[in-house]
């Protein structure tokens, strides 16, 4: 395994600073949506200010500073400089609840918080009683105030400015001070179940991922990101490791609605996105082709001609003759317009935390827009796999990243992984460190939970997470992941799946519908205006579904049929908990929620089967 070459991240931080220093390095939008950049010196000044702030705070090594923040160029400041000041961030994500805040905030003992604004500052208020540990707020775009406990973050960067003055050369010996194995980062997993728990990382697992993707060499300071993904999650905190290690510049917004938008404006050159994100594009590409019956004909030529040449790119090959042709009128009556969607200069989408249906990444490359789909965990350090825009297989999470090691267990095929990305452990919580990590000698192998094989091009396929796997009541196991993702592209009315049937007798699935292609629906048929709960029982929306799953059926083995499914009135949300903030379906909450409903499938069903 290669050396690092950074000791810590800020020092990896302070190399780029000084290597590149009037380069660009972030580009954010300002109050009145104008976008705005900083360059690597500035972004050196601003993340010294806050480190030296946070060092009158009295804030020591490893000592945890947190942050409740949307994603936007100020999470990234505070985050290098809670580093710089020698301690560790603890990331909250900012639509937690206040009693979610309050857990977390205790649990890794956080002393300082940085929130967003007045809202994020008052769910700090209303638990102030309760975390006597925590010195002081920091506001990031509003006022400080009560009684002194709370100062703007411009208040934390001007004393930052006067303790530097007081101790010339401490920000740069702190700095040095810092080892690989000091902690960096505390991230709370998201908490499909239970409790969340703090994932210790450490300097080098940040440092390891950075170097890592830097050798594969496919992303270069000639590239432009555009990064919305929440900063409070692993995957978006290593695209910030990236960043600084290649120089990439990168352009941040986190606001959702903004996304469509922003690509225009910012033309990046790659994106980072969770598959729910492609879903929607994909619902809303077809819905649009089926507006008429000229342009969905013209859509389906398209297609047609976009498959061929996927195919041939997928081998290395290129189209010639009579197909180059044909592609060029596809890609001149279709596919160019969706790729001016996205700026016009967009290499690829990388694609992670949830699995990505192979049909919509066959789509997506079809209309020539190729999604590398990658794999890791929080407790990797995110990536640890990824496709390269040279050598990937859709279907797959493509090849380890350097010095990455990779093993199938073969009693259930569960992936175990080692390297320098991996945890230091849970945070306080060794019960369940030595549950998830195997030691073999100086080896510490990570159990991901997730079962998967290697085929035998060295391409890892994920087939379903370890507890999520159903075993019917027949003795069958059925991999739920796989088949909610192939339904999801039978039909653009379908948003999210849930398929059901552990000790079952057979497979049952809740459905929720697609906000917007629902209410396209109801304008196709008059129905607008018409509540959702009555347009679920509506025969001919329930029969466009039938038809969905029994398309999906006909691909099965009897044992996975969804023989029953109900549609659901209201789409899955992280407000109404049944999403994790990145996007991930609560599994077994929904299934607590809709338990009657469930349960309803069953009633005298032995005999119906």
């Amino acid at each position: 395994m290669a050396a690092a070459s950074f000791k810590s991240f800020p020092e990896m931080f302070l190399h780029r600073v000084a290597s590149t220093p009037d380069t660009e390095a972030f580009s954010y939008p300002d109050k009145n949506d104008e976008w705005q950049s900083l360059n690597w010196k500035e972004v050196g000044e601003r993340v010294r200010d806050i480190a030296c702030g946070l060092r009158s705070l009295g804030v020591g090594l490893e000592e945890r500073s947190a942050i409740l923040c949307n994603t936007r160029v100020e999470w990234i400041l505070a985050d290098l400089g809670i580093c710089c000041a020698q301690a560790a961030t603890t990331t909250i994500y900012p639509s937690s609840t206040t009693d979610q805040v309050e857990y977390i905030v205790n649990d890794s003992h956080t002393q300082v918080v940085f929130v967003e604004d007045d809202s994020q500052m008052q769910k700090m208020v209303s638990i102030r009683e309760s975390c006597p540990q925590v010195l002081k707020v920091v506001n990031i775009t509003g006022r400080g105030g009560h009684g002194g406990w709370a100062m703007s973050l411009e208040e934390l960067e001007e004393a930052g400015r006067k303790w530097n003055a007081d101790n010339p050369g401490a920000y740069e010996a702190g700095i040095d001070e810092l080892e690989p194995h000091h902690l960096a980062t505390l991230i709370y997993t998201s908490g499909t179940t239970g409790d969340p728990k703090g994932v210790e990382l450490l300097h080098d697992c940040w440092v390891f991922e950075a170097e890592a993707m830097d050798s594969l060499g496919f992303m270069t300071p000639a590239d432009r990101q555009f990064l919305w993904l929440p900063l409070s999650h692993s995957f978006g905190k290593v695209l910030e490791a990236l960043t600084i290690r290649i120089g990439v510049p990168t352009a941040i917004d986190g606001r959702l609605d903004r996304i469509v938008s922003n690509l225009a404006d910012v033309r990046p050159t790659f994106v980072a996105a969770v598959p729910r994100i492609f879903e929607k594009v994909f619902n809303k590409i077809v819905a649009d082709a089926k507006s008429s019956k000229l342009k969905f004909r013209v859509f389906r030529w398209s297609l047609d001609i976009g498959r061929q040449v996927s195919k041939l790119k997928q081998k290395g090959q290129q189209p010639s003759g009579m197909l180059a042709l044909q592609a060029a009128m596809a890609d001149k009556l279709v596919f160019s317009k969706l790729k001016t969607k996205f700026g016009g200069r967009l290499r690829f989408f990388i694609s992670g935390s949830a699995p990505l249906s192979r049909e919509i990444a066959e789509f997506f490359h079809a209309a020539d827009i190729l999604i590398l789909e990658g794999y890791g965990l929080t407790e990797s350090s995110a990536a640890s796999f990824v496709n390269r825009p040279d050598r990937f297989k859709f279907g797959t999470v493509g090849h380890p990243l350097p010095g990455v090691e990779v093993r199938i267990e073969p009693s259930d095929g569960e992936i175990l992984m080692k390297g320098r990305g991996i945890m230091r452990g849970y945070f306080n919580k060794a019960e369940k460190t030595n549950a998830t990590l195997e030691a073999e000698g100086e080896d510490v192998w990570l159990r991901t939970g997730d079962i998967g094989e290697i085929d035998a091009d060295g391409f890892l396929k994920i087939t379903d997470r370890k507890k999520d796997l159903i075993k019917t009541s027949g003795g069958k196991y059925v991999a739920p992941q796989e088949l909610e993702g192939k339904l999801k592209t039978r039909s653009g009315l379908i948003g999210q799946v849930v398929v059901h049937g552990n000790a079952r007798n057979f497979c049952s699935a809740l459905i929720t519908l697609d906000p917007d292609a629902l209410d396209k629906w109801a304008g196709d048929h008059d129905k607008t205006g018409t509540s959702a709960g009555e347009l679920v029982k509506d025969p001919a929306l329930v029969a466009e579904i039938q038809a969905a799953v029994d398309e999906l059926n006909s691909g099965l083995a009897r044992y996975e049929t969804i023989k029953k499914f109900a549609l659901l009135s209201e789409d899955f949300s992280i407000e109404g908990g049944e999403l994790t903030p990145s996007m991930k379906v609560k599994r077994k909450f929904v299934e607590k929620k809709y338990a009657d409903v469930l349960d309803g499938f069953y009633g005298g069903a032995l005999q119906e089967v």
